[in-house]
């Protein structure tokens, strides 16, 4: 078996250049039916899929059930603000590797205290911090990957030829996906805290609602 690894890792970085993230001012300042929220997110999403010919970004059944779940607030007669798209993309981004549920936690404090709001701090500005590391992330992300591809080149060096190359592409996607893996762990912990410091903080909201009457 002969894989062309240094074609892969070059390709690999090539699909890195192109993730890009939508951009607060495309997102439509019009409200969308359902049908448009769909193919927007498919023509902005889709060269982010494993198949982008197959893939779905997003359905209705996946918009409704995100509502029945909390994640979306409810459209207003059939239609979905810039707001409802801001959301939908963390969703996207995010159910690749936490549960609806975690995503729930994580979503909910921001829907309550920002979703539609006229103040400097909104769910457009907050969109726009979290994506503008993006860059950064990016490069951080081809130096780890390059980094972890040269350690596999170093592995099973007495290993048979026929079975070397296939042996260090297998180390290679085992450091990536350990990395994952304890990435996961930490952001389910993360999620945790996060879980418990927005409870505190609503408890103690209300607790100062209460002794002010």
């Amino acid at each position: 078996m002969t894989i062309d690894t240094e074609d892969l890792i070059n390709s690999i970085i090539e699909s890195l250049n192109r993730i890009h993230h939508i951009k607060l001012e495309d997102i439509p300042n019009i409200d969308l039916y359902m049908d448009q929220v769909t193919t927007f997110m498919e023509s902005r999403l889709r060269n982010s899929t494993r198949n982008p010919g197959e893939d779905k970004i997003l359905t209705k059944t996946m918009i409704n059930n995100y509502a029945k779940n909390d994640l979306l607030p409810p459209p207003v007669k059939k239609k979905y603000s810039k707001e409802h798209l801001i959301l939908l993309i963390f969703i996207y981004y995010y159910k690749g590797i936490l549960s609806i549920n975690d995503i729930q936690i994580l979503l909910k404090p921001l829907t309550e205290k920002y979703f539609q709001t006229n103040g400097d701090l909104n769910l457009g500005t907050i969109y726009e911090e979290v994506f503008s590391l993006e860059k950064a992330e990016v490069e951080d992300l081809k130096e780890d990957i390059l980094k972890k591809f040269s350690t596999s080149k170093e592995t099973f060096k007495d290993a048979p030829e026929e079975d070397r190359e296939i042996l260090q592409l297998f180390s290679f996607i085992s450091m990536l996906s350990y990395d994952v893996y304890v990435k996961r762990l930490l952001i389910e912990k993360m999620v945790d805290g996060f879980k418990t410091a927005t409870t505190s903080e609503a408890n103690t909201g209300k607790s100062d609602g209460k002794s002010s009457k």
